[in-house]
């Protein structure tokens, strides 16, 4: 069997609206970032989710809990769906992290953590959730940096390409996760 993952990224931020990489900052979702986590509940409520996995981080929290506010399905916080630590740049210009991104994929951030660093603990996220919801549909909501990571480990994009010119926006992305999940080479 497989576990059917569904993709969605927090909803919209004070810090994105103000063009600001907010990274481990807890970021605040903004009148319409509230409405998008809404809009995302009453669009993914019906649809038989297991279980919601989120980043720890306080954007994905609300954009959950604004989303799933009875705790049904339940919602479970993993550090491991963290975005990207950007470190010394943390809270900088989006478009100054923009040009370090192809520089930072093997590289960490000054302070903070590499691209392939992200794609390690999503894979090793993977890993728990093959083992335990075998056969099952989750919900994840995190961040740019897993998405990519997804991508990757389970479409086969490159990361190279995924950081240098990322895909347009969608209301999710669907993934399937094989059941013995080996974890393939990153390229």
């Amino acid at each position: 069997m497989a576990v059917e993952i569904v993709y969605e990224t927090h909803a919209t931020t004070t810090d994105n609206e103000a063009g600001i990489a907010t990274d481990r900052l807890p970021g605040l979702l903004s009148p319409q970032g509230r409405r998008q986590a809404a809009e995302l509940g009453a669009r993914r409520r019906p649809q038989g989710f297991a279980a919601v996995f989120t980043s720890d981080l306080h954007r994905a929290v609300e954009t959950a809990r604004i989303a799933f506010p009875d705790g049904r399905p339940p919602v479970h916080q993993d550090s491991r769906l963290r975005e990207c630590d950007y470190g010394e740049l943390n809270g900088q210009p989006v478009a100054l992290i923009a040009r370090q991104r192809v520089h930072r994929i093997d590289e960490p951030f000054p302070g903070g953590q590499s691209y392939r660093q992200v794609v390690a603990a999503t894979d090793a996220f993977l890993h728990d959730l093959a083992a335990r919801w075998d056969g099952r549909r989750v919900l994840v909501i995190a961040h740019s940096a897993n998405r990519w990571a997804l991508d990757c480990l389970l479409g086969g994009a490159a990361l190279h390409d995924l950081v240098q010119a990322p895909p347009a926006w969608q209301p999710g992305w669907n993934y399937t996760l094989p059941a013995a999940w080996p974890g393939p080479e990153v390229r």
